[in-house]
Formats: structure tokens, C-alpha cells, sequence
């Protein structure tokens, strides 16, 4: 069933829609070609499926958006009401000649088209669209899109505040030893902690990380079969979206570690040289300081402590509409956080073969500046005895 956008997600697409226009222009841009991936949901409400068959959406500096889309997929599409056309396209026909047809055959001021694609396009359909427009000027999409998206309007902080909400409490049914752990396979518990998302109003799951004893040493762990035993860390990275109102999920993404017993010294001393890393870095997570400078804060502490070595990836990952998206916080990005940024924050320490350990939480950066964290789940190294 097709849900229709409420007034308010209307009322936001509406606003982005004029945002990615002045954008455009900025960049003397004259159209923008959204396929698959997340700027077209962000658009319009609808997500394509990847199929072979091209759904693109044609927004021009001026005049209506088009939704070129297959005929057998316009069903699915939100009714649009005046938000953009919908141009379905038989199997017998050719999508590229409605692309080519709505761009119509000049850019601005009659010079040649400027424009820009999904990140996500098939390759074929750029090729294709390359070959009918040998004259165009191409760029990616995320050249417009991604700095708007990044700043969060109120409706997405809001349901990114809900997403994190639910995402704690599965957390704080996994510290609080009603999630069995020894004895049962990592792919058992991650099964566990993808329905308890879905049970807390998650629409889906995108991934549930659990790695134990020495696989909690790779970050991003395949779960698998193996038994979670005694005297272990077990890292558990979880996330999905949520939808607020019918309108396209907003995802949650939590880490928590855990120790199935006595943790030995060395575990306690690295875990308390991790807790000190994130919550200094919550803490530097402000308006007008540079996302590289928050990965360094966590990295300082954690190379202070000798462990410099162990902390292999970046301290974290803007999310939205997608898991992953801009700001990301990592050496050489001098970009400035602002309001409305939202992003992770999750330095690791890792030994390989032995143990691992990550502490994650989504943070905003509020409208005064100050970091505000999503997820209040227990941030101490907490054993489970079951």
C-alpha cells in the first residue's frame, strides 16, 4: 500500500527542492538526474528499487520535476500532487529518449547542458545518456545534494531522535542480560537484535554487527557461528530505519560493548582509555570546529594511552536517509560543523586475535552550537553474566 505524504514531508520537499535549485545555480548546473540511491527519496518520498529497468528523476532549474519510471513501478510511486510529474515508460520503449526529451537540447543561456547524476546511476545508464549528449558537461550529484542534506531540518532531527531512542532501548535489553549471549552463536544474537528493531517501530534493519572474543577485533565482523563463550568482549554494532509518519526511514546506528564475565585488566584499562576518547570527542562535536579536529581529539587520547596503533578507522560517519553520509570526521577534513550536522561517533580499540571494543553514538550539533547525543544507552563497560 502507497502511503501518501502528510502536509509537513510536502511542505520540507518543497523547501529542498527550491535548495537544490539555488544550489544549481550556484554551480551553473541545469539539471540534476536523481536514479537510485538516496537523494530521490530525500526528494520525493519515493526509493526505486535496483532493478535494470532506469528510474530517474529530471529536475530542471525551472519548470516541474519528471519521474521517469518504469510503468509496472508507478504504483508504488507516493502520489506526487505538485511536487513533481510522473512519466511512466512501457518495457517497449526506450527510458533515455523521455530523459533526453524532458531535458530538452540546451543549457542555460543556449550553451551546452551542465549536468548532474545520481552517485548512485548505473554505469550503463551514464554511458548511455553520455552517448546521446556528447556535448554535455557532467558532475556528480552529490556535488549538490550532499552539503544540503547534510544540515538536518527539524523533521529529520526528529526522526533521528526516534530512530536513537528505539535503537537505546535495544541496548539497554542487551546490558541488561535479556538478550542471551554465552552459549549461543553470534548470528543467533545478531538475529535477536535485528527484531527487537523492528519490535521498537524500525521498518528495517540494516545491519546487526556481533563480533565476540577475538572477531570483536574486526570492526565490521560478518556474524557467524560462532559461540559466544566465557571471559569475552562481544561488540555489538546495530541500526535500521524508522519512518515518522509514512515518510522515508531515518536510520539509527549504536555501539555497545560488552563482557560476558570479569573483564581482565588489560580489557578494563583499554575500555576506560575508549570511554574517555568518546566522550571527549562528544564533547569537542560543536559548531565551528572542524569535523578532522573531533577524529583527532579521540585519536590523541587513545595514542596517549600507547593504543594509537589499535584505533584503525575513523572516529565517524554523518547518517540521515543513509547509514553513511557527509560530514564524515576524519583526518583532512577540514569542513565546519554547523547546526543540523548529524553524525557518529565511535572510536575503536582493536587487538587482533584477542579482543575488540567500540563505543558509538549519533550526535547533532543543536541550534546552539553544542553537541547534543542521541543515544543515552549505558556507556561503562557492562558485564552479562547469561
Amino acid at each position: 500500500m502507497v502511503t501518501a505524504l502528510s502536509q509537513s514531508a510536502r511542505a520540507s520537499r518543497h523547501t529542498r527542492i527550491c535548495r537544490v535549485r539555488n544550489r544549481m545555480e550556484e554551480l551553473e548546473v541545469d539539471a540534476i538526474l536523481l536514479s537510485h540511491g538516496a537523494d530521490l527519496p530525500w526528494l520525493t518520498g519515493y526509493r526505486a528499487m535496483p532493478l535494470e529497468r532506469l528510474t530517474m528523476l529530471v529536475l530542471r532549474a525551472t519548470g516541474d520535476p519528471v519521474l521517469v519510471v518504469p510503468a509496472l513501478e508507478a504504483p508504488r510511486v507516493p502520489p506526487p500532487g505538485d511536487l513533481f510529474t510522473v512519466l511512466p515508460w512501457a518495457d517497449a520503449e526506450d527510458p533515455i529518449d523521455h530523459v533526453c526529451s524532458v531535458l530538452g537540447g540546451s543549457g542555460r543561456r543556449g550553451g551546452v547542458l551542465r549536468l548532474a547524476v545520481s552517485d548512485r546511476a548505473w554505469a550503463t545508464t551514464l554511458i548511455e545518456l553520455q552517448g546521446r549528449l556528447p556535448d554535455a558537461g557532467w558532475v556528480s550529484a552529490s556535488t549538490v545534494t550532499s552539503p544540503i542534506r547534510a544540515i538536518k531540518d527539524a523533521s529529520e532531527l526528529e526522526a533521528l531522535r526516534r530512530a536513537g531512542a528505539a535503537a537505546d532501548r535495544v541496548a539497554a535489553k542487551l546490558q541488561g542480560g535479556e538478550i542471551g549471549l554465552i552459549g549461543r552463536t553470534e548470528l543467533e544474537v545478531s538475529g535477536e537484535l535485528g527484531a527487537l528493531l523492528i519490535s521498537e517501530g524500525h521498518s528495517q534493519v540494516n545491519f546487526a554487527i556481533v563480533g565476540s572474543g577475538p572477531n570483536a577485533a574486526s570492526p565490521h565482523h560478518e556474524p557467524g557461528g560462532r559461540v559466544i563463550g566465557p571471559g569475552e568482549t562481544v561488540v555489538c554494532d546495530f541500526g535500521g530505519a524508522l519512518s515518522v509518519d509514512g515518510d522515508v526511514g531515518y536510520c539509527s546506528d549504536i555501539t555497545r560493548t560488552v563482557v560476558t564475565g570479569a573483564p581482565s585488566s588489560e580489557v578494563d584499562e583499554c575500555y576506560q582509555v575508549l570511554l574517555s576518547a568518546q566522550q571527549a570527542a562528544v564533547a569537542a562535536a560543536r559548531s565551528g570546529v572542524t569535523a578532522e579536529h573531533v577524529d583527532h581529539v579521540a585519536r590523541e587520547i587513545i595514542a596517549s594511552a600507547g593504543l594509537g596503533a589499535l584505533f584503525v578507522h575513523r572516529t565517524g560517519h554523518g547518517i540521515g536517509i543513509e547509514e553513511h553520509e557527509d560530514p564524515y570526521l576524519v583526518s583532512g577534513n577540514g569542513e565546519l560543523l554547523r547546526p543540523g550536522h548529524a553524525f557518529s561517533v565511535e572510536p575503536g580499540i582493536y587487538r587482533t586475535g584477542r579482543f575488540g571494543m567500540r563505543l558509538e553514538d549519533i550526535v547533532v550539533i543543536g541550534g546552539d552550537g553544542l553537541p547534543e547525543p542521541l543515544n543515552s544507552a549505558e556507556h561503562g563497560l557492562v558485564v552479562v553474566e547469561g
